[in-house]
């Protein structure tokens, strides 16, 4: 997530992890229940948790869910995701 898609990750905080004026995003960890980030807001680096829609079960729901929290946050600004590669 960190390199690959971190425009991605910076999306999901401003708009599902209540971060909006957040200027950078890391992914730092993950479990069943959700996402955790480090996010920089004025220069400070705070800690943001993201819930998944459900408690994932298998490593491949993984993926699915990130997807779907992407496609939720670009929904929420009025944007048109990109297709998932």
């Amino acid at each position: 997530m960190n390199d690959d898609h971190a425009a991605d990750t910076l999306l999901i905080c401003r708009t599902l992890g209540g971060c909006p004026a957040a200027t950078r995003a890391r992914t730092t960890g993950l479990d069943a229940d959700g996402m955790d980030f480090a996010v920089t807001v004025d220069d400070i680096e705070v800690p943001v948790r993201v819930p998944f829609a459900h408690r994932l079960t298998e490593r491949a729901e993984i993926r699915r869910e990130v997807v779907r929290m992407y496609r939720e946050a670009c929904q929420q600004l009025g944007i048109e995701p990109r297709e998932a590669g």
